[in-house]
């Protein structure tokens, strides 16, 4: 139920209803959707597939 869950919009986005963006909810599990299709897929994440994920974005 990705409805009752908090999304937080990624720091990224240019701040317009039009931006690309993706939204993060970080729950039991991390999910991430596209913004602008709120209803469609997400991809899911376990906590420490997540952080290792972070860790390598920050290294690049």
């Amino acid at each position: 139920m990705t409805q009752d869950r908090t999304w937080r919009k990624s720091s990224h986005s240019d701040g317009t209803e039009e931006g690309e963006c993706v939204e993060v909810s970080l729950a039991h599990n991390t999910l991430v959707r596209d913004s602008k299709n709120a209803s469609g897929d997400t991809l899911a994440f376990s906590s420490p597939a997540w952080q290792n994920l972070l860790n390598w974005l920050g290294s690049r």
